[in-house]
């Protein structure tokens, strides 16, 4: 089974079954953009910083906003539903592969 998030204007929508399985208890993490994927990493101390994992819904759906990232990479207006994500052990987050017409927008 696939693990889908989404993206738009900025915003990085984590569904309920992402954030209990690799953010449970996190409150922040810190969104970035590096070699053509989308990566999540969880705060785990309040002043560290980062984007608040906002509660979305009663299904506990979060949603962190991350406009500047998107804005620094030309992807301000980027728009993906349903994108794959899986855990990264070496970096310590959770990662996505931007898609193959987006990812040629990317700043390096």
């Amino acid at each position: 089974m696939t693990i889908g998030i989404a993206v738009r204007d900025g915003s990085v929508y984590l569904p309920a079954s992402v954030v209990e399985t690799y953010l449970q208890g996190v409150a922040a993490v810190v969104v970035l953009i590096r070699d053509q994927t989308l990566m999540v990493l969880p705060v785990h101390h309040a002043t560290a910083g980062g984007c608040l994992l906002k509660l979305r819904n009663v299904a506990g759906d979060r949603v962190a906003q991350a406009r500047d990232v998107f804005q620094n990479q030309g992807l301000l207006g980027m728009t993906v539903f349903d994108l794959p994500v899986h855990w990264n052990t070496e970096m310590c987050a959770l990662c996505a592969p931007i898609p193959g017409d987006l990812a040629k927008l990317v700043s390096r």
